[in-house]
């Protein structure tokens, strides 16, 4: 069945133009942290681990410590409710086939990463897409998730901070989503990838697994931590039984995590404060930055702000993004992400706002927006 999974249009995008160009001005990551940056914000207790590392097998639900580690971003978790996975793509992986099986149903917030509904398919389930929508500046209508719940639903995936638009929900819609899971007797997977990338204190929201017993939140080193190229991430869940389901999964993957990275990620999550300091002045500075090049091209793109996270999800008023990305990428070797790679219109594309490199290389969409 895995064999006939569809292809991954934004990662096929990629691969055909991520490493061809100078500027990538569609990235969902921030700017990654260099090893010597890392290395200095680590405490004396990492720093010794690190230099006594050898390269042998790790533990196959990850190093005890990070475990720890990750337990503490949250309020109601202990260790024992973490799972270490190779990037958030192994734990979206693992999570839908350990979760939905032929004729069941999932509910899956849109736009989305592709693997939020192409794995429940690829797994036998159907899906029913709530869109969010640019007219109502991509709000999420909590009406219409619950209308969409079935009595065959299992699964209902969110992702907020959102990707790709920059939307995001309060606490009384994440309580209201909890509760209906709950009384739905469904999971609530919650893709929590940008937690941490709020543009205030008081935006960000208690996570899913803290709110349930039977919610899962997914996290990752590569967003909000500068870190994608260690390839960590983790599930945090209360519900033990359905962690070890995907940890015995998990031995037909990964197995284990790479040594070196479980280091580094414990290293980053004892600075988070600094690291995550140092990606919300870069998103800062690139999103006030593109609020002031949108304003000055009204007639040209409409721009619906980023409310958390670092991507932003603007409508070409004419043409077509994907027209747009290719001569972006060929004249100016910068890199769009048309919409239509999320399953959007084609005059939608994803601003990334995590590179420092982000004023040159938005000034070089202006010239083939210029040219249009």
């Amino acid at each position: 069945m895995l064999g006939r999974i569809e292809d991954f249009a934004l990662e096929r995008y990629f691969a055909r133009w991520e490493f061809a160009v100078r500027h990538q001005l569609s990235a969902s990551d921030v700017g990654p942290l260099s090893m010597s940056e890392l290395l200095a914000l680590a405490d004396p207790e990492s720093r010794a681990r690190w230099d006594s590392l050898t390269l042998g097998y790790t533990e196959s639900m990850g190093l005890p410590d990070l475990r720890a580690e990750i337990a503490r971003t949250y309020a109601n978790l202990d260790p024992k409710h973490v799972l270490v996975v190779a990037g958030a793509e192994e734990g979206i992986f693992l999570s839908m086939l350990a979760s939905l099986s032929p004729g069941e149903h999932a509910v899956v917030v849109t736009p989305a990463y592709q693997s939020l509904h192409a794995i429940p398919r690829t797994a036998g389930a159907s899906v029913t897409m709530v869109p969010l929508l640019h007219e109502t500046g991509w709000l999420l209508d909590v009406d219409a998730v619950e209308r969409a719940i079935t009595r065959h639903t299992r699964l209902l995936a969110i992702n907020f901070p959102h990707n790709p638009t920059g939307s995001h929900i309060d606490e009384n819609t994440m309580r209201r989503l909890a509760k209906l899971a709950t009384d739905a007797r469904i999971m609530l997977f919650s893709d929590e990838v940008y937690r941490g990338l709020e543009y205030l204190p008081g935006d960000t929201v208690t996570a899913a697994a803290d709110l349930s017993a039977t919610a899962v939140s997914l996290g990752v080193m590569s967003k909000a931590y500068a870190l994608a190229g260690i390839r960590i991430g983790w599930l945090a869940t209360q519900n033990e039984a359905w962690l070890d389901r995907v940890a015995r999964l998990k031995d037909y993957t990964t197995i284990c995590s790479s040594a070196p990275s479980e280091i580094l990620a414990l290293i980053a999550l004892r600075a988070r404060e600094q690291v995550l300091s140092r990606s919300r002045s870069i998103v800062a500075a690139n999103l006030e930055h593109a609020n002031r090049f949108f304003a000055a091209r009204q007639d040209a793109v409409d721009w619906v702000a980023p409310r958390a996270g670092s991507v932003a999800f603007p409508r070409l008023l004419a043409g077509n993004a994907t027209d747009v990305s290719t001569r972006l990428a060929e004249h100016e070797s910068a890199l769009l992400l048309p919409g239509t790679v999320f399953g959007a219109d084609a005059a939608h594309f994803r601003l990334g706002l995590g590179r420092r490199d982000f004023p040159v290389a938005i000034e070089r969409l202006g010239k083939i927006l210029a040219d249009s």
